[in-house]
């Protein structure tokens, strides 16, 4: 078994999870199932995961304009693929290890 390729997804809404009840947010390719996404997660980063939740997000559609608005093109965005991984109590991923420490009060001499 190959070992999915898992890009976290660096937004608001994904850190307040991962602050508020420990569940981080990665793209992953639309044929993988929870149980090798979790298998994944434990490798990489050698945690303990808990759930994994699903969600698939249907691409937009896009159109623009060429020639002066002549001629339109029309395309599709891609289709993502999320996944909610809840890891153990009291295992952290460090994907916003630059944000705490930034958000750090700084101490004085």
């Amino acid at each position: 078994m190959k070992l999915l390729a898992l890009k976290p997804r660096i937004s608001e809404k994904s850190y307040a999870l991962s602050e508020q009840i420990n569940t981080y947010i990665f793209d992953v390719p639309s044929n993988a199932n929870k149980f090798d996404i979790a298998k994944a997660v434990a490798a990489q980063f050698e945690v303990g995961v808990t759930n994994v939740r699903l969600a698939s997000v249907p691409g937009k559609s896009v159109r623009s304009y060429r020639n002066r608005g002549r001629k339109s093109i029309t395309g599709k965005r891609s289709d993502v693929r999320k996944a909610y991984v809840t890891l153990k109590e009291g295992d952290k991923l460090p994907i916003f290890a630059a944000i705490e420490e930034a958000e750090a009060p700084k101490e004085t001499k």
